[in-house]
């Protein structure tokens, strides 16, 4: 079934049907948008993105026909030598933004959580996957997400009793260091930036633009509380409280979630740790927030050793169509399309529909 298509300007760029099954259809802003009144029709454009609650994150909508046999499938990125290596590591990659939604109606990608899922239950089924290497490259993601994914982590260690390593990569702030911490063992890279223990919230208040532009909403409400955090007024005294509340409790709960990962370290100094900031690898390997700093190749070598292996065949998951040449690539499926004329990107917490709490790293937001 196809998404319904949505025309921004006076016309497509590009329609183009694959041998998967995929239907592309891009939409631009055309030159009535670029010339004449610009400011004020850019203005309403935003608004109406806004308002329809619609993310604007890629340069361009993708509409797409899902096509049969999505399976995952299991390439071979690295094989020890030896004639009879049967054994495997399955490198599971966490990329982006954990948000347990297919990230907006009109954007082609996986849920996160389910997609995790998904390749957790692969490696367990398969007897010869001995242990896990958890690729992590994000800045954390909502707290749904990021707790979902680290429980089923967990279920997975406690049911088919299977080491795990967690990698690093450029970055693995917030939720993605909350994931890390369900694995046996985490490394990061010399480079990565991880941390960010805490919790927030960002809303947008749209309340004087709407008034310059003569628009206004109405709202009928059951009770006084039930439109918090509203984009189209400004937040009451009482509703800051009532989120500052759930921040703290759901701050805690990163806190127990890391006490319980670094059994090495007391509350009290992760407490001094949790305040938000960010590490390098070496000053979280010294504060004992990481146990190693390594690249993916050493964390596959460490993967073995605690599976108490000497050789294997290391795998990732992907679906069909999506070839992996080595431990650096991502599983994302078909994630990006070109061709906008105006580049509309919003910060990643307004891509998603709605109002999130999020443990999530994000530089440069007020």
């Amino acid at each position: 079934m196809l998404a319904p298509n949505i025309g921004l300007s006076n016309g497509c760029d590009t329609a183009d049907i694959s041998r998967y099954g995929e239907f592309q259809y891009l939409t631009t802003f055309g030159e009535t948008i670029m010339t004449g009144k610009v400011k004020k029709n850019l203005i309403v454009v935003i608004l109406f993105l806004l308002l329809a609650g619609v993310g604007c994150g890629p340069t361009a909508f993708l509409i797409q026909a899902v096509p049969g046999g999505r399976k995952l499938k299991e390439t071979v990125i690295e094989k020890d030598k030896g004639f009879f290596v049967k054994d495997k590591i399955a490198v599971i990659d966490v990329d982006g933004i954990m948000i347990n939604s297919r990230g907006g109606l009109f954007r082609s990608k996986d849920n996160q959580v389910s997609l995790f899922v998904e390749k957790l239950d692969k490696a367990r089924k398969d007897s010869a996957v001995k242990a896990i290497v958890l690729r992590l490259n994000s800045p954390g993601g909502t707290i749904g997400a990021s707790d979902t994914m680290y429980h089923q982590l967990k279920l997975f260690k406690e049911k088919c009793k299977k080491p795990v390593v967690a990698c690093m990569l450029d970055v693995a702030a917030s939720g993605a260091y909350y994931l890390a911490c369900g694995a046996d063992g985490i490394m990061a890279q010399p480079s990565t930036i991880t941390g960010s223990i805490g919790t927030i919230i960002q809303t947008i208040n749209v309340a004087g633009t709407m008034r310059m532009l003569g628009v206004r909403t109405e709202t009928i409400k059951s009770g006084k509380l039930k439109d918090i955090g509203s984009p189209y007024r400004e937040m009451t005294e009482e509703e800051r409280e009532l989120f500052a509340g759930l921040i703290n409790e759901f701050y805690e709960q990163f806190l127990n979630v890391v006490d319980q990962g670094r059994p090495s370290l007391t509350l009290e100094h992760i407490r001094k740790l949790a305040d938000g900031r960010v590490f390098a690898a070496k000053e979280a390997l010294a504060n004992g927030l990481i146990d190693k700093i390594g690249y993916p190749s050493q964390a596959v070598e460490w993967a073995k050793k605690l599976a108490s292996i000497e050789k294997a065949h290391v795998v990732m998951y992907h679906r069909p169509a999506g070839y992996k040449p080595n431990i650096y690539s991502s599983a994302n499926y078909n994630k990006t399309t070109t061709g906008a004329l105006i580049n509309l990107d919003l910060p990643d917490w307004l891509n998603s529909n709605g109002t999130h709490f999020l443990y999530l790293w994000q530089p440069g937001s007020e």
